[in-house]
């Protein structure tokens, strides 16, 4: 029977010191370039040869399956690139999508069919959005209803709704706007390390703001521990803005102080130049990232003054079959733990819709 820490203290006894590939140090990571892997001029041919016929003839991404988009050669590479990112380091970047010279229902086609196999696509926001806009909508964060990927603000460390994050850039910021990842497991064993005494606050339920997308009979938080120990697995979920913000409703669970001097501990260290790196995602760049394992982050960035070439990157959110088991309090904010079928937002209509531009547009 698998046994968990995640807010029963079902097993009264600390995760240990965590190891294992996940486990790495950020100054480390950026001196290695292993996780970069380009695409071949063979691969690039085999991804427009299934994805041209489609985005020709207007086809509807969000109703594609693996199987509509055949990569014979490249398919297996992909499953490989997949463990490395469940059971590996935890990320990967491919190199070498040709945005620049395809136009947005090509690139988007490709990106969504490369990541069915990875993973089934899931909703990312209400309004069963699959494919989602990282764009600057000139809105601002402390609004409690924007989601910080629609600033320019930097976003601080958080993991997302599902268990593969995958972004495609089509243009990058005039400045800023760098991609940071750090491991969760390291964070964890630094938190052991320096603050034992802290370190079981961060296994107890905390509040997390849903920002108005409450799925039915929900309440407008979820509660949920920033750190889970879960058949012989840790696994993180944070955010910690929406952490602070859901503090705003009556019925919130309060944060205690020594919550929240656990909480700033796990931010001073996952902010830490010693822990986390920074990389620059390059047009045609797609980065996988493992969120059970690693927290993301994005610094702020400035925009072009050319609507057309501003920071514009495409979003999936990602539920392979094979991934790893997660406690059942997850099921709060994955409507589900089972594998395959689990995260992102349900939709209020219950339909999967690919819009091709920010505001929801279809056409591109």
């Amino acid at each position: 029977m698998a046994r968990s820490y995640s807010g029963r203290m079902q097993d009264t006894t600390l995760p240990p010191l965590q190891q294992g590939p996940q486990i790495w140090l950020g100054p480390e990571m950026a001196a290695r370039s292993d996780w970069i892997v380009p695409l071949s001029s063979a691969e690039i041919a085999e991804i427009a040869a299934a994805a041209e016929p489609l985005a020709d003839r207007g086809a509807d991404i969000a109703a594609l399956t693996a199987a509509d988009f055949p990569l014979p050669t490249l398919a297996p590479r992909l499953a490989g690139l997949q463990q490395q990112v469940l059971e590996g380091r935890g990320f990967v970047l491919l190199r070498g999508l040709p945005v620049d010279r395809w136009p947005l229902r090509l690139s988007a086609t490709a990106f969504y069919g490369l990541g069915l196999h990875l993973g089934s696509a899931v909703s990312q926001n209400a309004q069963g959005h699959v494919l989602g806009h990282v764009r600057d909508l000139g809105l601002k964060s402390d609004d409690p209803r924007v989601r910080i990927y629609q600033t320019a603000e930097r976003q601080t460390f958080h993991t997302d709704s599902c268990d593969i994050v995958g972004l495609l850039c089509l243009q990058a910021a005039k400045a800023g706007g760098h991609s940071a990842l750090v491991s969760t497991g390291a964070v964890w064993n630094a938190v052991l390390q320096q603050r034992p005494d802290l370190a079981a606050a961060l296994l107890q339920p905390v509040a997390t703001d849903r920002r108005g997308e409450v799925p039915p009979g929900q309440q407008p938080f979820f509660t949920i521990p920033v750190l889970n120990w879960f058949d012989g697995q840790l696994s993180g979920i944070y955010h910690r803005s929406y952490v602070d913000s859901a503090q705003r409703f009556a019925d919130a669970p309060k944060l205690t102080p020594l919550q929240r001097e656990a909480l700033d501990l796990f931010d001073s260290l996952c902010n830490s130049p010693a822990m986390h790196f920074l990389m620059t995602l390059q047009r045609g760049d797609i980065q996988l990232v493992h969120n059970h394992t690693l927290l993301h982050d994005r610094t702020a960035f400035t925009d072009w003054p050319e609507p057309d070439r501003r920071r514009h990157l495409l979003r999936l959110w990602l539920a392979p079959a094979n991934a790893r088991p997660l406690p059942p309090v997850f099921a709060q904010r994955y409507g589900s733990v089972v594998p395959g079928a689990r995260g992102g937002v349900p939709p209020k209509n219950g339909q999967l819709v690919a819009p091709l531009s920010p505001d929801g547009g279809t056409v591109g």
